[in-house]
């Protein structure tokens, strides 16, 4: 009985060509050998089946019983081999069902998802995508136990097995209810800058998914020897701008965000009175996935709905 760990698994692509050509000459030009090379390997192929495999007749060679009971199964053996080394076939969105699984806040919900749904329906619509929570101390985590295919967060260190793209940079607004008594006491109108006294004395809503007190706003507003007043915070977007729609509370929110929900959601929107770094956001994934043509074609249908979010950084 034949040893696999210790058989040439070359000699197999020798034993094909000769099933094909029954000629040591044809075999060897077929696959790049010499003559004496593919003799050669024949006779290691001998003593390692035990079988003569092919004996003369005229000019050619004529395969045995056992060697003819390994032509069919031995061509579709090297066919599967040869596919399986050619790389993946190409993508056919149209045809796919994968499902993917994308880690993110609601903002996503917001504005990318209904925007995705469009683009799949008419390019990919069997292909299922669930959008999940966002997690941010443990997704790398949910990226390693295959939990989660894609993140979608602010841009930060990363180890090296994970994949980065930047899609968009996010500045950001202040958000109030619709003619805010004391805003309007203060003869603002939307679009102006909320005085730092003003905006430091109203109380605040945070997105923590934490429940952090602090943030990008705490850390620009402590550049110029200010802080302000976090009376709560929220685990989503959309429980920051409903708690700001019914309150006096105000709160800093994604511009982009803030400018797509505000008509719906009652909010007027105001300039900070601080300069607020832009956040940086990309999508991550595993490395595993780098070559993956699906998921190479939803990175790209996600890149080019994100990418004209894009705010310039504050100057």
């Amino acid at each position: 009985m034949t040893n696999l760990p210790s058989f040439d698994l070359n000699l197999l692509r020798v034993l094909d060509a000769l099933l094909r050509e029954h000629s040591t000459v044809r075999a060897g030009e077929r696959i790049g050998l010499s003559q004496p090379a593919v003799s050669a390997a024949l006779a290691r192929l001998r003593t390692a089946l035990g079988d003569e495999l092919f004996f003369r007749r005229g000019q050619g060679l004529e395969p045995t019983h056992f060697a003819l009971s390994l032509e069919v199964p031995l061509r579709e053996t090297m066919g599967r081999i040869e596919a399986l080394i050619q790389g993946p076939p190409a993508f056919n969105p149209a045809a796919s069902k994968e499902a993917f699984r994308i880690s993110g806040s609601d903002f996503f919900a917001e504005l990318l998802m209904p925007r995705l749904a469009d683009r799949l329906q008419a390019l990919a619509p069997s292909m299922r995508i669930h959008l999940v929570d966002l997690v941010p101390d443990s997704y790398i985590e949910t990226l390693e136990r295959y939990d989660v295919d894609l993140a979608l967060i602010p841009l930060t260190d990363l180890p090296d097995w994970v994949k980065s793209q930047p899609v968009f940079r996010s500045g950001f607004s202040v958000i109030a209810r619709l003619r805010h008594p004391r805003l309007t006491r203060a003869g603002l109108t939307p679009g102006g800058v909320v005085p730092i006294d003003l905006f430091c004395d109203l109380g605040h809503v945070l997105f923590s998914p934490e429940g952090n007190s602090k943030a990008m706003g705490d850390a620009a507003l402590a550049k110029v020897g200010r802080e302000r007043r976090v009376i709560m915070t929220m685990p989503s977007f959309s429980g920051v701008y409903r708690a700001v729609a019914g309150s006096d509370l105000i709160a800093l929110l994604p511009s982009a965000l803030a400018r797509r929900i505000a008509p719906e959601a009652g909010l007027d929107i105001y300039r900070a009175p601080m300069p607020v770094p832009t956040a940086q956001i990309a999508m991550v994934w595993h490395k595993r996935y780098s070559s993956s043509p699906a998921h190479l074609w939803l990175r790209q249908q996600i890149s080019d709905l994100l990418v004209p979010l894009d705010e310039e950084p504050a100057g």
